[in-house]
């Protein structure tokens, strides 16, 4: 059986988890305390992070690779697109999910004063500059729910809790936001902790 290790604020392990509870599958999610984590992370994850996956012999780690795994695995519902060149922009779409939003997700959690106002503003910017996606389009990618729905929902869940405020030109991405918050899958894969993130 899949094992996640998971961080149960983590955002990057939430993602993991919300791709596990959209495929309906059997696996078992390990509950890790982020700042207390057991000797066993740092074996299997040089970087000493979370979320990783073990089945089997095979250890991964880092969000969006477990999550392409799971996605060929297990292919229904399939959150990668199938052809090669939506799939190539959906992957660089993730990597610059990584690179303009989540790269400053550590300045805030790690609460240096100076970093987390640039954090926040960041974040701000770049959430209110893909918000005409959504005006558009019912999610990322176009009418369907894909991996990069996925990716961006565990942020946009966090907006309150990092102090990130978006002004009323942010609205169709906060309906956006909504659509994702009432997938079941969504709502399943929410840890005690997460569920109190937001009023």
């Amino acid at each position: 059986m899949m094992q996640l290790y998971s961080g149960t604020t983590c955002p990057f392990s939430h993602r993991c988890r919300f791709v596990l509870y959209e495929k309906g599958m059997d696996f078992q999610v390990i509950d890790v305390d982020m700042y207390n984590k057991p000797e066993d992370i740092a074996v299997m994850n040089p970087y000493n992070r979370l979320p990783v996956l073990v089945e089997r012999d095979l250890v991964l780690y880092e969000s969006n690779i477990i999550n392409e795994y799971i996605d060929e695995r297990f292919p229904h519902p399939q959150l990668m697109p199938p052809d090669p060149l939506m799939r190539a922009r959906a992957r660089l779409m993730l990597f610059n999910m990584e690179v303009e939003l989540f790269s400053h997700v550590d300045a805030i959690e790690s609460g240096r004063d100076k970093q987390v106002e640039k954090a926040r503003t960041a974040i701000a910017d770049r959430l209110v500059e893909l918000t005409p996606i959504f005006t558009r389009t019912k999610y990322m990618m176009g009418e369907e729910f894909s991996m990069a729905d996925v990716a961006i929902a565990p942020l946009l869940w966090r907006l309150e809790l990092y102090g990130i405020k978006l002004g009323k030109q942010a609205a169709p991405l906060m309906k956006y936001a909504e659509r994702i918050f009432s997938r079941p899958a969504f709502i399943e894969a929410l840890t005690s902790s997460e569920k109190v993130m937001r009023k």
